[in-house]
């Protein structure tokens, strides 16, 4: 089964480190990245350019985008019926931003801080496949919690 991923990330080199991490991985995916949180909810809505988008089996976010921050964006797909399903990880470059977690309905175990080496993107990819397998997503497209 190959998972549908949509990252939510502006920094280009970071979109890049992942994509290249996750292509080494045995972990049939399809990554699909946009660079803000319009965009994000253009594709989660099928919206203008995304009108043929797949829905995503998991997401990746970074908080600070530009736009619409992931916070925002957040708000939105947690009120959604269709979007409020899928799993949402969080990727942030700052350690301090875990205090909002309760208030984004976001477990601890899925914030996860940006590495700065292609050794630390290894070591995030594991610890994302750890979060699906433990969600009981790995053979499954039963996405709900």
């Amino acid at each position: 089964m190959t998972v549908e991923i949509l990252l939510v990330e502006d920094n280009q080199a970071d979109v890049l480190l992942l994509s290249e991490v996750l292509e080494t991985e045995e972990w049939s995916h399809c990554l699909h990245a946009v660079e803000d949180g319009v965009e994000a909810l253009d594709f989660l809505y099928r919206r203008h350019a995304h009108a043929n988008a797949p829905r995503p089996d998991l997401i990746l976010m970074d908080l600070n985008t530009p736009r619409k921050n992931g916070s925002e964006v957040l708000a939105e797909i947690r009120t959604d019926p269709v979007l409020a399903h899928i799993p949402v990880i969080i990727l942030s470059g700052s350690p301090w931003e875990r205090d909002t977690l309760s208030l984004l309905g976001i477990p601890e175990e899925r914030y996860l801080i940006k590495p700065m080496t292609y050794q630390g993107y290894l070591d995030v990819v594991q610890q994302i496949q750890d979060i699906w397998r433990r969600l009981g997503r790995a053979g499954s497209r039963d996405l709900r919690p």
